[in-house]
């Protein structure tokens, strides 16, 4: 274990860094997916979790992920009682790490997680409570887009998210994100949307409570074979975004901290292979 990790950042034996994977009906590249992670991460200095959570999946996802992991004791699997979405299971396996610094990241692994490390240098230099994966900053680091409509969709969907929630983030749904967890628990204990909604919400309340967001260029590549359910999904999704607009002026959120809230903001960093 890396001595500066666990002394300084944390009591010992806690981890430096939990990875938290929601999983729903991803048998067939789950085991892939923890596979790309166990081998980053053996390669680390620092000591490490992966929490996987198992989103009530009806395909077997659960007892795939149960042999991947048998022989890796920092992985552990937990499993929502149905499918809550994503969300939920994101709250959940975020709730329950026990990291100095907690990511998610997608089961697909559109974003690879060996851009972990940029993430982990930005907060650490920069001492900001967030670092979040976006697409929007580099277009041309990305490999595979989605199809068209998708991203006019996306473009649509981030517009609205200004609007209701006056988060000034160019990609809030990039699926890789970055946190402190004792700054940032508060935002998850707090955070009410469940499904695809959930990102614009959990930042929204990042800020809410006086943290720094920084938004980070990354490679990505669309998987096709994608959960997202462009009409239900995308209605949910701005359902979710007007509601965290109205619970913020119902004041149903904590007041406020009393110092200046900092904006989010684009970090200077620029991403080089």
């Amino acid at each position: 274990m890396d001595q500066r990790h666990s002394d300084i950042n944390g009591e010992p034996g806690t981890p430096f860094l939990s990875v938290v994977v929601p999983a729903y009906n991803e048998a067939q590249r789950i085991g892939r997916s923890l596979g790309a992670i166990h081998w980053y991460l053996v390669s680390r200095s620092y000591s490490s979790e992966v929490i996987v959570v198992d989103d009530g999946s009806n395909d077997g996802t659960a007892e795939v992920v149960a042999a991947v992991i048998k022989p890796w004791p920092s992985f552990r699997l937990i499993r929502n009682d149905r499918n809550r979405g994503k969300g939920y299971s994101v709250r959940r396996g975020v709730l329950e790490a026990r990291g100095d610094f907690v990511l998610f990241t997608d089961a697909d692994l559109s974003a690879p997680i060996d851009q972990t490390g940029m993430l982990i240098a930005t907060l650490e230099s920069t001492g900001a409570e967030a670092a979040i994966g976006s697409r929007a900053l580099q277009r041309e680091l990305i490999g595979v887009h989605q199809p068209l409509f998708r991203e006019l969709g996306g473009i649509c969907f981030n517009l609205a998210v200004r609007l209701f929630t006056g988060l000034k983030l160019r990609d809030t749904q990039c699926g890789l994100k970055l946190f402190r967890r004792e700054a940032t628990r508060r935002a998850f204990e707090h955070m009410k949307a469940e499904r695809f909604g959930f990102d614009p919400e959990l930042l929204f309340l990042v800020e809410h409570f006086g943290g720094r967001i920084l938004e980070i260029p990354v490679r990505w590549d669309n998987d096709p074979a994608t959960k997202f359910n462009v009409l239900r999904d995308t209605v949910r999704s701005f359902r979710e975004v007007a509601e965290v607009r109205w619970r913020a002026i119902s004041g149903q959120y904590p007041r406020r901290e009393r110092h200046p809230i900092p904006a989010a903001e684009t970090a200077h960093i620029r991403y080089h292979s």
